[in-house]
């Protein structure tokens, strides 16, 4: 039984969304489900997806808070 999570920033994904939708959460349940059944023969009613989506402010990378690097980087001064 394979258990899957899949972590996303709560962003949306699109201008002006602060989340992803009910129908992209969906798509990626059944993609990710479809491709463990593709590449492990995993039968989709025993694999478990989990998307949990995080705040912006709540992740980082470059040891800084997200939304600093995006700024250095835009800047140019990573």
């Amino acid at each position: 039984m394979p258990i899957v999570t899949i972590q996303i920033t709560r962003e949306g994904s699109g201008p002006g969304r602060d989340s992803v939708t009910p129908e992209e959460k969906a798509r990626l349940i059944a993609g990710t489900s479809q491709l463990l059944l593709d590449v492990l023969n995993k039968p989709l009613d025993s694999t478990y997806v989990v998307i949990q989506e995080v705040e912006l402010e709540d992740w980082g990378w470059g040891g800084l808070p997200a939304l600093e690097f995006r700024k250095r980087r835009a800047a140019g001064t990573s």
